[in-house]
């Protein structure tokens, strides 16, 4: 199914470009860091990508590498008017601790690689002072549902751009994922992901 071909509503969802942090390898969940150079670029294409793909609402997280990922796609658009922008927390990056800010490779020679491995992909062990997907999904979720897919209920084609583990959570629930398996799906920066919504069901598109 082409761009713009759905029926009824659509969900995009999209991470954020890389940030000047993940070109730095170091831990950022809530550290409100800027897209790099590299991200702005990656939100640009996905833009072009989608310049002819009329998104009446669009939700982020209240991080700035969101928001300007949302922006530069926003800024693309050739056939929506304006569309609502919501910012809101509960679709923030996991909070990484006390692990925010330092580099992933030297914490994991301080601490080691497996420990940081758990840490960093299972589902319910948080890091010093953090969040587990756990603890994210149970923030994520509850929002996307009352506020996301009340908009799809409502015929809306809506984007969302956040950030790899909000997502992750969220990809969970539409594809009823298990927690084992949704900890290890990767989720790219600035690639769009599509979904259909129709008849309560929202349904996941291939689209090149």
């Amino acid at each position: 199914m082409a761009i713009g071909e759905f029926k009824m509503s659509a969900l995009v969802l999209i991470r954020h470009g890389q940030s000047v942090w993940n070109a730095a390898n170091r831990f950022t969940g809530w550290t409100d860091v800027e897209l790099s150079r590299k991200g702005e670029e990656e939100a640009a294409i996905a833009g072009k990508k989608l310049a002819n793909f009329q998104f009446d609402i669009v939700y982020t997280s209240a991080l700035i590498r969101a928001k300007k990922t949302a922006q530069i796609i926003i800024e693309h658009n050739k056939v929506s008017d304006n569309p609502t922008v919501y910012h809101n927390e509960k679709l923030n990056e996991r909070h990484y601790g006390d692990l925010q800010g330092l580099n992933k490779k030297e914490t994991a020679e301080k601490h080691g690689a497996e420990q940081v491995h758990i840490w960093r992909r299972s589902f319910d062990v948080p890091p010093p002072g953090g969040e587990s997907l756990k603890m994210n999904a149970e923030r994520t979720i509850p929002y996307f549902v009352e506020n996301i897919v009340s908009d799809l209920e409502k015929g809306k084609n809506v984007l969302v751009a956040a950030h790899g583990n909000s997502l992750r959570s969220i990809v969970m629930f539409i594809e009823e994922i298990s927690p084992e398996e949704i900890t290890k799906l990767e989720i790219p920066t600035g690639v769009p992901m599509f979904y259909d919504y129709s008849d309560g069901n929202i349904v996941r598109i291939n689209n090149s």
